[in-house]
């Protein structure tokens, strides 16, 4: 497996995230939303590192199923357990791909009032991705490669490197 981002670069990146979070909504209220299950380590670590105390819930949603490409259908696995109305939300992906599974959500939760969405994301595939919607948050910018590591996984195996990885073995 050829290594895409090392440890040491998603720190550093990760820290600067929190950061510019904090900035972003300097005192205000916030909801973390992590987008399991492939964003649970990443959003770990960026709670960690935003300076107010934010309230976390997680959804759990998928498009892709054991496969490496999107299904174009977005299943809710696992809900929001808060009641975010008036509230601003923070959605906390790992990945955004297409952007399909994304505006879905967004759509999603805007029927739940809340008083802001922005989001999140570890990476974007810059050349794929076709969200209407803006990410202001944006960890890393990648080619349009299947990765695994740092929460991410291929049929549920590889989530627990500590770095992200392309994974070349896909038959």
């Amino acid at each position: 497996m050829k290594k895409l981002i090392t440890r040491t670069r998603l720190k550093k990146r990760v820290k600067e995230l929190g950061l510019e979070i904090s900035k972003f909504y300097k005192k205000e209220e916030i909801v973390v939303l992590c987008i399991l299950k492939g964003g649970f380590i990443f959003a770990a670590d960026l709670v960690r590192e935003i300076k107010s105390s934010p309230v976390i819930d997680f959804l759990e949603a998928s498009s892709y199923g054991d496969g490496k490409e999107s299904s174009g259908a977005v299943l809710i696995k696992r809900d929001v357990g808060l009641d975010i109305k008036g509230k601003n939300v923070l959605i906390v992906e790992d990945i955004i791909d297409s952007g399909f599974s994304l505006n879905y959500l967004i759509e999603y939760l805007k029927k739940r009032k809340p008083l802001s969405i922005e989001v999140c994301s570890l990476l974007v595939k810059h050349k794929k991705h076709k969200a209407k919607k803006n990410i202001r948050f944006v960890g890393f910018e990648i080619e349009d490669e299947f990765v695994v590591g740092y929460g991410m996984d291929y049929r549920g195996n590889f989530r627990n490197l500590d770095y992200i990885g392309i994974y070349e073995d896909l038959v």
